[in-house]
């Protein structure tokens, strides 16, 4: 192999590395004009690609032009040298640009042309069969030596440089259908938890709903308290979604589901080496949060190390990640919630009183599902039409039977322990209807416990008598049949139907 083949094979090797080495389009292709102008005495070199916007060429990047130059190295599709190359997808060879009339020195970067005689060779950058540009080089002017080993050779690195550019291309489409994707689910999400998405009838939540409407438009912290269950992160999100941040990030955590060790970096994220395992910096959800809201849900949970910390934060807008000495500066509105009773854990010294007058600048106080009964049967439907789409069912609703056991059931466990129950109902039901039977075993039981203490023995009886005349009703479907099935005349039947008003 020749000395000069030998060159240009470690050309394309030392390019080819150059291009892996970086995704970024502009330091890959300065990366090509470096190595041509050191292994082959390029004296300038461009990468001109067109503009899709205005369909013009642009100096994309170049070698030994000055900002100015550069900027001034535009031309149009079949204008000049390059703008031919792009036009016809051939390469050119102009020997002596001082004489050739298609080179027009658009850059006037050429100031000593009467000095030393330079060639201008141009070849086009191809993305498939499409021209997107064009690899120019200024050489040494070779006399009657043929330039098509040089061309030959510009030839394979322009179409090395048109892959990386189709690879910027689809990066950047991708980036745009990421961009576009994150602002649907935004609209999506600002839809899905708007304040008119909560299902209420009772005045309780109506209220509690009026005063996060009017606290969501401020940069006010919220603390928002309601026992486990009572739909705190639904309303946090609601406050979010509804304010000048809602185009910013909503970043949730969840401070009693991680350890005290894992929480603090958690939040304030931390930097390389900062302890065993931290391979690389790592951003806390306060970083992530920026520009819009962190909710910090059983925020009770925290341990005073963590409480001062996070004091600081509230009152500086500053904090450094676990490992560093660089302070960090924030824009965050914070909302938080707890189960507990803040007020009695400060008076016991397990929760800071500067903290708590801080975050409980607007209370909003969640009442339990007990307390607003009237809003049962509205979320008994939304989650029997939710679980009806999830498991492919068509169950119209729930019997009077099933209803009356859920209203008279305490619901410990609020709105949640309320969908659970519905989701585990619609799994069960084989009818048209939820009847007692599809309910858990223990809900009926607490239910009669509930709904029977305190009453007299007469009183039972009739309501278990109604509880089960009704099934039997909705399960044989006429009063003859439920008759035989519960040992009764028909007429009896119809006499009890009457009195309890079935």
């Amino acid at each position: 192999m020749s000395p000069m083949r030998d060159i240009k094979v470690q050309v394309l090797v030392e390019i080819a590395e150059a291009l892996s080495a970086s995704l970024d389009l502009e330091e890959s292709l300065n990366s090509i004009l470096k190595v041509l102008s050191d292994s082959l005495g390029m004296k300038r070199g461009t990468v001109t690609l067109v503009d899709p916007l205005t369909n013009e060429l642009k100096i994309e990047v170049a070698h030994g032009l000055t900002k100015n130059e550069k900027k001034r190295g535009k031309y149009r599709i079949g204008e000049g040298v390059t703008g031919k190359v792009v036009e016809s997808g051939e390469p050119m060879v102009v020997q002596d640009i001082e004489t050739e009339p298609l080179f027009l020195n658009k850059t006037r970067s050429r100031k000593d042309l009467k000095d030393r005689k330079f060639a201008f060779l141009c070849v086009p950058i191809k993305v498939g069969n499409k021209v997107v540009g064009a690899l120019s080089i200024d050489h040494l002017f070779k006399g009657n030596i043929s330039y098509e080993e040089d061309i030959r050779l510009l030839t394979i690195i322009a179409a090395m440089v048109g892959q990386t550019v189709r690879v910027r291309d689809l990066a950047e489409k991708e980036k745009q259908a990421v961009l576009a994707e994150n602002v649907q689910l935004r609209q999506q999400l600002k839809g899905k938890y708007k304040f008119g998405n909560v299902i209420y009838s009772s005045p309780a939540m109506e209220n509690v709903l009026e005063a996060a409407r009017q606290v969501a438009p401020s940069q006010a912290t919220v603390l928002i308290l309601g026992e486990s269950g009572t739909g705190k992160e639904l309303v946090a999100s609601a406050i979010h979604y509804a304010s000048p941040r809602s185009d910013k990030p909503f970043i949730k955590v969840a401070c009693a589901a991680l350890p005290e060790s894992l929480l603090e970096s958690e939040l304030f994220g931390y930097e390389r080496g900062a302890f065993t395992g931290a391979a690389e910096r790592k951003s806390g959800r306060f970083e992530l949060a920026d520009g819009g809201t962190l909710f910090l849900d059983e925020i009770g949970d925290l341990l005073p190390a963590t409480q001062v910390k996070l004091l600081r934060v509230l009152q500086e807008k500053e904090f450094e990640r676990l490992g560093g000495n660089r302070t960090i500066k924030i824009d965050v509105r914070i909302i938080c919630a707890t189960n507990r009773d803040l007020k009695k854990m400060v008076k016991e010294g397990r929760f800071r009183d500067d903290l708590y007058y801080r975050i409980n600048v607007f209370p909003v106080q969640l009442p339990p599902l007990r307390q607003r009964r009237e809003d049962i049967p509205l979320l008994v439907a939304h989650f029997t039409h939710k679980y009806n789409k999830e498991n492919s069912k068509r169950i119209s609703g729930i019997n009077r039977a099933a209803l009356d056991i859920i209203m008279a059931y305490d619901w410990p466990g609020n709105v949640r322990e309320l969908e659970n129950v519905i989701e585990h109902a619609v799994v069960l039901c084989q009818k048209e209807l939820i009847s007692p039977r599809d309910l858990p075993a223990n809900l009926s039981q607490q239910a009669a416990e509930i709904k029977t203490s305190g009453t007299t023995l007469p009183k039972i009886v009739e309501s278990i008598e109604k509880q089960k005349i009704t099934e039997a009703l909705e399960q044989y479907k006429t009063q003859r049949k439920a008759a035989v099935a519960l040992g009764l005349t028909e007429r009896m039947l119809g006499y009890k139907i009457k009195k309890y008003g079935i």
